[in-house]
């Protein structure tokens, strides 16, 4: 993807900001957390997605001893084994991206942080569907849908075993083999989703958007009344299903990394 371009982004409230940022560290949870001022250092040996190994900047104003901070990050990445990555919302704020772009540091991978309202016609009228109860069976469908590396699989179970919330653990099969899953995290009135998948044979025949709405439905029963997730901007086949349900966009967030890195 190209360089990211901050400021385009939609101008949600900060505090709104801070709270889906709240929610997302709670619903996917990085092995090992560190705090530098308002920084929330996060990694995860287990695992190398991104939003999983980033220095996340929670506070505008928090922008005193930049390179000194940076050193420090670099250090705690290195032991991990990880490029130091920094996951830059609204909450980073310009002064810090001013500081990145004069060193060098390039953007990318921008995603969007999207919201729906599930007090709807469509989540209401949704079929019912009880979560699946065996992690072990829904990582192994996870994986199949995603065609992901078999390599990950010990880091994934350790995320989803690690997540606080009520998490609902979806799995649709068709002729019994997976065909779409999704895990949705139910927190207080939010619902945030996570590790949508279809199978690639399986595409543009409906099977996320039937699962989303049943995942949606049960959580919205726990008392959910929003639902959220990230979706990365490239990923137009995706914003385009989240978009006929009726998500719309909240913020974005990109990712910065040394030009060496």
């Amino acid at each position: 993807m190209g360089k990211a371009v901050p400021g385009k982004e939609p101008k949600a409230a900060l505090s709104t900001v801070r709270r889906f940022e709240a929610a997302g560290f709670r619903a996917w949870p990085a092995s090992a957390v560190h705090y530098d001022g308002t920084w929330v250092v996060r990694l995860t040996a287990g695992h190398p997605a991104k939003r999983l190994n980033s220095v996340n900047p929670l506070d505008p104003g928090d922008v005193q001893d930049l390179p000194e901070r940076i050193i420090r990050a670099a250090r705690r990445f290195d032991a991990y084994g990880r490029p130091l990555t920094f996951r830059l919302s609204p909450l980073a704020g310009r002064k810090l991206v001013d500081h990145l772009e004069t060193e060098g540091w390039t953007g990318f991978d921008e995603s969007l942080v999207m919201q729906l309202d599930i007090d709807n016609d469509a989540v209401h009228g949704a079929m019912d569907q009880i979560p699946m109860k065996d992690m072990g069976r829904f990582v192994s469908a996870a994986m199949e849908t995603q065609g992901a590396d078999p390599a990950l699989r010990p880091g994934l179970s350790e995320i989803i075993g690690a997540i606080q919330p009520e998490a609902g653990l979806f799995v649709l099969e068709q002729d019994e083999k997976p065909v779409a899953t999704a895990i949705c995290v139910h927190d207080g009135d939010l619902a945030g989703l996570f590790e949508v998948a279809t199978a690639e044979s399986e595409r543009g025949k409906g099977y996320s958007r039937r699962l989303l709405l049943s995942a949606l439905k049960w959580a919205r029963l726990r008392g959910a009344r929003h639902a959220w997730l990230q979706v990365g901007a490239d990923n137009f086949a995706a914003r385009r299903l989240y978009g006929t349900l009726g998500f719309a966009e909240l913020y974005r967030y990109h990712y910065r990394r040394r030009p060496e890195a």
